[in-house]
């Protein structure tokens, strides 16, 4: 394996030794208090539409939004929770993952991924630069997220151009809104992994002062795979090695709160996709990520003027990795990006509510060495933007609007400047208490990325020479989606299509040429950054039944399906459109006790661009246990989590890597939870 990063970790260790080593003696304390009979830290959200979404201005819940939204918390985000982001979200409707290995996975929403959704922390981007390249992963940590919420569709009008296909807000709850519930509070998981040996650790300590006012946080999460087994034998250079960790410290009154984090991601993984040849002396290639991020929150709950709340947040994010070959030093990105957001929330005008906010962030990114394919690059933007919303009775509706100014400057390269605009219309109607439609119109543009506009040169990603095109305009997309809700004591259901014209969409193409290789090096095909009109069109289902409620426990059979078409005006397939599919699972619960067992099938992706191969279809088959009791001071759980039940030999049709690369084999998870 390389060498370490130079940067040094003294700061992480620290809030590792903290959150992992010193909780307990925190809850020491607290078990003077009074006893709890019963903790509910661990339980599910009664109602999922009604948990409040932290990335709408508004502060609305599920259920109140016309836009199509999926909140994953409590312990249905315990059961999800994986190493990546994305395979963490994979189960939803309508939500799949890339995969370039055991430590890289971004959301795909429906069709969309890269710099088209946006990955917040949270509500502010996250600032990494998975958006790049598909080998770079989301400095994200599942583990150590309260919810996980994502905004399907375009969510421009809130989050900017990067966020045309929608947005996945992780919120990590390090920065306190409000006081605590109890002085002292916290939570840590220890799990092992059978299909690679993989041991994960996580814990988080919530603490209030005497009068309430003061709220510090530490969280720390560790992670240490081993490379993992398939059906077909070892995935061979598919380790992963992670740190994660945070201090946080808050002022919380009745009518606002400021506070403050800064937070380290450590994360080095192997390329499962350059895994060397060691009885030849190669070495494989490995990636070293290292990102600092300090963080500002400020709220304030009272009346200004014709305004009713301020919200105020501010990041700076220190970003860079490292690839290596071996031990040698390959290629390193370079970000340093600065971002701040300011909403206000106007009083209500008859059937009228809503914010205005503006955003403004700069973001400069380079790289360095061999596969420097993208030249440094200076971004500023700035946005502004207005929602409101009214309601008359059972009618909802949603209006939208944000301009943002977008300037790159890359050396040897023009300045370009882009104006992207986007509106949208949505509406609302409850029919009855069942009973519940929604439709949404769009209007959204995206200003190219820096590796769409400035690529020329060899990216071992794509296994490719990437060529981009400084003369791109806007990408802008027309969408049209309606929605179907129905809730009743015996059934959830909702069902979604939607339809997107893409004018100018940006896409990588084969070309079928090569390049001339310098001698002992193989050529390269060569594939360059087009911009055509295309169209997207998808549908998403999901309904639970709930078979039993009563004394013995709760039984609940649920099924979805998705499905999601991209093709050119040539009627030609885009490449590496995520596959359909569909699933069905049970589960019952006490109390105590809880499990389910299901079954997800990927059907077989034979609608490809040219050149591009097809995937086989494959069945997962997923099973979950777990036992859960309580003591004077703390809530405990065991679960034994299985995955791939069947070593299923599974390809993942989006990643790059498909055709070389194939997911892990059965696996059982083992591990404990502690809740004080």
């Amino acid at each position: 394996m390389p060498p370490r990063s130079y940067r040094r970790r003294n700061a992480l260790s620290a809030a590792l030794l903290l959150a992992l080593g010193v909780g307990p003696a925190f809850v020491a304390v607290a078990q003077e208090g009074p006893a709890n009979d019963a903790d509910p830290r661990h339980d599910e959200p009664a109602e999922i539409d009604r948990i409040v979404v932290n990335a709408s201005p508004l502060r609305k819940t599920a259920e109140e939004l016309s836009q199509p939204v999926e909140v994953l918390s409590g312990e249905g985000l315990d059961r999800a929770k994986s190493a990546t982001l994305g395979e963490t979200l994979n189960a939803l409707p309508g939500v799949q993952t890339t995969n370039f290995g055991a430590g890289v996975g971004r959301p795909i929403v429906r069709g969309l991924d890269g710099p088209r959704i946006g990955v917040l922390s949270g509500g502010l981007s996250n600032q990494d630069v998975s958006t790049i390249s598909q080998d770079h992963a989301t400095a994200v940590e599942p583990f150590l997220a309260d919810q996980i919420e994502v905004l399907k569709g375009p969510a421009t009008l809130l989050y900017g151009s990067g966020a045309i296909g929608g947005v996945v807000n992780v919120v990590d709850g390090r920065i306190a809104e409000r006081p605590l519930d109890d002085t002292v509070s916290g939570r840590a998981e220890l799990r092992y992994g059978s299909v690679n040996k993989g041991r994960t650790a996580m814990a988080r300590v919530d603490a209030m002062g005497a009068n309430g006012a003061l709220v510090l946080h530490a969280d720390g999460a560790y992670r240490d795979l081993d490379n993992y087994d398939t059906p077909n034998g070892e995935q061979a250079n598919s380790f992963v090695e992670s740190r994660s960790g945070a201090f946080a410290a808050s002022y919380v009154a009745d009518d606002g709160f400021i506070g403050a984090s800064l937070s380290r991601f450590d994360h080095r993984y192997g390329n499962p996709g350059e895994p060397g040849d060691p009885s030849a002396g190669e070495p494989g290639v490995s990636l070293d990520m290292l990102q600092d991020r300090f963080e500002i929150k400020a709220g304030l709950n009272r009346d200004l003027w014709i305004f009713d709340g301020l919200r105020f947040a501010f990041a700076n994010t220190a970003y860079e990795h490292t690839e290596f070959e071996g031990a040698e030093i390959g290629t390193r990105f370079d970000s340093e990006a600065n971002e701040g957001r300011v909403e206000l929330t106007h009083q209500a005008f008859g059937a009228w509510t809503g914010a205005i906010g503006l955003q403004i962030g700069e973001r400069t990114f380079e790289a360095i060495g061999d596969e420097a394919f993208v030249p440094r690059t200076k971004t500023r933007s700035q946005g502004l933007f207005v929602v409101e919303q009214a309601q008359w009775d059972a009618f909802q509706l949603d209006l939208g609007a944000r301009i943002d100014r977008v300037r790159m400057d890359a050396i040897g390269n023009p300045r370009r400047n882009f104006t992207p605009l986007s509106l949208s219309i949505g509406a609302l109607w409850n029919i009855n208490d069942q009973w519940r439609i929604s439709a949404n119109l769009d209007r959204a543009e995206r200003a190219p990325a820096e590796e769409e506009l400035y690529a020329d040169g060899p990216h071992a990603a794509t296994g490719s020479y990437e060529i981009g095109d400084p003369n791109f305009g806007e990408e802008r997309a027309n969408q049209a989606e309606i929605g179907l809700h129905f809730h009743s004591d015996r059934f959830d259901a909702k069902a979604s299509v939607y339809s997107t014209r893409f004018d100018g969409f940006i896409y990588l193409a084969d070309t079928g040429a090569f390049t001339v290789p310098e001698p002992g090096e193989d050529p390269l095909p060569i594939r360059i950054w087009n911009q055509a009109d295309a169209d997207f069109r998808g549908f998403e289902a999901e309904i639970i039944a709930h078979v039993v409620d009563n004394a013995a426990g709760k039984f609940d059979i649920r099924a979805f399906g998705d499905r999601v078409r991209g093709e050119l005006d040539s009627g030609e397939s885009l490449p590496r459109i995520a596959p359909s599919r569909y699933g069905v699972s049970a589960s019952w619960e006490t109390d105590a006790w809880r499990a389910s067992l299901g079954a997800t099938r990927v059907l077989r992706q034979d609608d490809v661009a040219p050149d591009e191969t097809q995937t086989p279809g494959y069945t997962l088959v997923d099973a979950h246990f777990a036992y859960h009791w309580d003591t004077d001071a703390y809530g405990w759980e065991v679960f034994v989590d299985g995955r791939n039940l069947t070593d299923q030999e599974a390809r993942v049709h989006t990643s790059y890597l498909k055709d070389s690369v194939v997911l892990p084999g059965r696996d059982f998870n083992l591990g404990v939870r502690v809740f004080f």
